[in-house]
Order: C-alpha cells, then structure tokens, then sequence
C-alpha cells in the first residue's frame, strides 16, 4: 500500500501546475465556452439529497452531466424533480450519468462551464479544486471544505483562475442579512462587543449510530453490504480505506470527523453568516471549546464554542460564543416576559444602544424588545445595500454571466468558512487555542495544528 499523502508531499508535487489539482486533466482538458443561447453548460456532482436542489436550481440551464456514487438516491431525486418539472424532467433521462467526478472531466471537460458540488463535506475540496483547476466555475454546499486548511487553498485557487464561485449559505442572500449589516453600518446598535448563536443541532436521531452496528435482517450476524448502486471507493475518495458502513452513508457523515465537521460545521455557516459579515469579524484570534460525546472517530453531540475576535479599525473586540446540542442560551435582559428564543436556530447582537435577535437564516431581523423596535422603525437607515433576486444559485448563475459578484463567494465565504472550522480544532484539541491566521498556525499548542490540516489518500489528489 502507498503511504498517505501529507499536506507537505501534496504541496510539493502539485506546486508546479500550480493548482493542487490534476495536472493531466489540466493539460487534455481546455475550459469550456458559454453555449450560443448564453445557457451555462453545468456538471452537477451530488444529485441525491441536498443536491436535488442544485439540480432544481440549475433548470434553466443546459445541464451537460449528473455525477452521483449513489445511483439509487441520485436516481430518487432526479425522478422526484422530473414529477414537478416534466419538460425539463426529459432532458434529465438522457443526461450523461457518471459515478466518479474524475471520469466526468476526463469525458466531458471541454463541453462543462459550471459545475455544482453538493457532496459529503470531505470531498468539497478535491472536486473544487479540480474543477477550478479546469476553469470551471464552481458552487459549494457549505462548509466549503472539510478543514482549514484546505478552505485556504479553494480560496486562493479562486482567485488565481478567476473563476465566479459561491458558497451554499443561502441566508446571505436574503433581506435580514443585509438590513443588520445596513444597521451595524450606520450605529443602530452602537458598539458591538458580545454575540451569541445557538442551535438544536444534532437533533435528528441517530446522528450517528456506532461502527458495526448494523444487523441483517435476522439479526443473526454483522453484514454490512455495499448497497449494489454505490461506487463506495469514490464515496471515501480522500478519505482512508475501511469497509462500507451504513454507520456512515448515505447520510450519517456528518457524525465523523473522517466525513463532517459536525454540527458546528453543519449549519454555523448559516447560524453566524448575517453577525460574522455585518461586524466584518475577520478571523479569531483564539478560540475555546467545550464538548460532550466527541471522541478521536466521532463529532459531539453537544458543544460551547467561544470565539475571541480583536478589533478591526473602528470596530471594538467581539466575544462569539455558540452552542449546539439544544444547549440554549440565558435569556437576554431584553426579551418581554413570557417570550422565548427559537429553539431551532438564532443569534443575538449586544450592542450598546439595541440588541438584535436574529432568526436562523437571518429572514427576520428585529430590535427587541419589540416596543422598541417599533419606536426606532422611523429612524432606521435606509436600503443601501443591493438586494438580492431568486437566492444563490440564481446569484451565482447570474455572476457567471457576467454579472455582479455573488456575495458568498470564496473572497468572503473562504475566510468565513476558516473561521467556522477552526471551531473544530478547539474541540479537538480540547484546549484554548491562540491563531496566527497569516501562518494558518496555532501558536500556543503545535499538537492541535494537525487538526488544521489532514493526509489524504493517493489517487485522489
């Protein structure tokens, strides 16, 4: 067996192309060219679940290929949107379909301009990064990538190619999103020191179920079987060699560390998008963590994060501090009596003159309590900031055609995302950790940076 591919082997043989991503694809493959009716040709990699809406989102589009390692689910989800969208539902019958994104580009490179990736979070970065290494524009699924590390390279590859990209936060584009920004900008709520979000994710059962714990249907023995529509190599793709597991797939991911980033990683991206953006929070200047149920194999099923952000011009220091696992937080002085925080999802903003709560994708933005609210209504700036039509992929879709920036993309989503996932390796280090985010290093504890970054197997990178 070839020994794992460390970050520093995987630098040094792919520096020289210069994209850290398949330098014999590069040379076979030239990018593509918009199509004559200004359609974009896009690939979509991950058409079962969350990617059915990449599908249904890229409609209008000339969808050249559909590449999924599960074609059972992939197949469900397609024959669900063709039940809903019938005309369009034909071209996707005879839609190239592949398992291995690496086969798509080899056999279609040169017909594909976009491509979407809704994927399990450890393959984000290597099929990103081939795709921009391509040419292609790209939209991920948050997180952008499985570690912090990797979000830096997708980052600085997007910017180097010059590519339109966008990150599937699809709160920012709403409306909520840019009034707390529009507020925060003009001094509604004064200075800004303490933040706080929470979620009652991981609340769907089993968020992860132990390895080998699946029985036959006589309960006999152990008998984990791959599922016959599954490409399994290419679903681990980066990841070690180990047996197939329903402990892991189709969706049970998120609960390992090899796969997900847990619940943090899952929907902080969301949660912290509107507060992180409106205070340009930058990247933290150390982070610490508390957690219940994580282990060297398994995300927590619980955890406080507090997140230390310095000051930025003007703008004083923030404490960020998150909670998972439906650990809420106390309720703010503010709130009227008798009123509750959502238990789902929320942030709350302290400022010195309001405090602002928050719904999970930031559709609702309100001063509380709400007497004051209404009382502040006809002093509150003015829309400053465009707004968005149709959501993200209609944004990004747009930016790839020549038309504004879309806002998540990597120049603001990359330093976001590192942000999010250095969350993680507070958890993982169970240490309070200090961050020169120019290194990409901790300082204060050398042992936790091998959770900044990962080995990767060969053959996938």
């Amino acid at each position: 067996m070839n020994p794992p591919v460390t970050r520093r082997t995987f630098l040094k043989t792919t520096a020289a192309a210069s994209t850290l991503a398949f330098p014999a694809i590069l040379r076979s493959q030239p990018a593509g060219t918009p199509s004559p009716n200004n359609r974009l040709n896009v690939a979509i990699i991950g058409a079962g679940g969350r990617g059915g809406a990449a599908v249904t989102g890229m409609l209008n589009e000339n969808i050249v290929a559909i590449c999924d390692v599960d074609d059972e689910r992939a197949s469900a989800s397609l024959k669900s949107i063709a039940g809903k969208f019938p005309e369009e539902g034909k071209s996707l019958a005879t839609t190239p379909r592949f398992n291995d994104y690496r086969k798509m580009f080899d056999a279609l490179g040169n017909k594909i301009d976009a491509v979407t990736i809704s994927t399990p979070d450890h393959t984000h970065f290597p099929a990103a990064m081939t795709a921009m290494g391509l040419g292609k524009h790209v939209y991920v699924e948050k997180p952008l990538a499985h570690t912090v590390w990797e979000t830096r390279q997708l980052t600085r590859l997007a910017r180097e190619k010059k590519v339109i990209t966008q990150m599937g936060n699809q709160g920012h584009t709403h409306d909520g999103t840019r009034l707390l920004r529009e507020w925060v900008q003009a001094g509604v709520l004064g200075e800004v020191r303490e933040v706080v979000s929470w979620t009652n994710r991981p609340f769907y059962p089993p968020w992860r179920e132990p390895i080998g714990s699946f029985k036959a249907p006589d309960h006999s023995k152990f008998l984990p079987v791959v599922p016959p529509t599954m490409n399994w190599d290419a679903w681990l793709s980066v990841a070690a060699p180990r047996a197939y597991d329903p402990a892991y797939a189709p969706w049970k991911w998120r609960g390992w560390w090899d796969f997900g980033t847990g619940a943090f990683g899952d929907v902080a991206c969301h949660i912290m998008d509107g507060a992180y953006w409106a205070l340009d929070l930058g990247a933290p200047s150390a982070v610490e963590a508390m957690s219940t149920g994580a282990t060297k194999l398994a995300t927590p099923s619980a955890s406080i994060v507090t997140n230390y952000f310095p000051a930025r011009g003007q703008l004083p220091p923030v404490k960020y501090t998150w909670s998972d696992g439906s650990l809420m937080p106390p309720l703010p002085p503010e709130l009227e009596f008798g009123r509750d925080l959502p238990e789902e999802a929320g942030t709350l903003l302290f400022g010195s003159k309001a405090t602002v709560l928050c719904s999970f994708y930031y559709e609702t933005v309100r001063i509380i309590p709400e007497v004051k609210m209404q009382a502040m209504a006809p002093s509150l700036p003015p829309k400053t900031i465009p707004r968005v039509k149709d959501g993200p992929f209609a944004e990004w879709i747009l930016g790839c055609k020549g038309g504004p920036k879309p806002g998540s993309s990597f120049d603001y989503s990359g330093p976001f995302t590192e942000a999010v996932l250095l969350a993680n390796v507070a958890i993982r280090s169970r240490r309070r950790i200090e961050w020169d985010s120019a290194n990409l290093k901790v300082t204060n504890v050398p042992e936790a940076n091998q959770f900044v970054t990962k080995e990767y197997r060969p053959g996938w990178m």
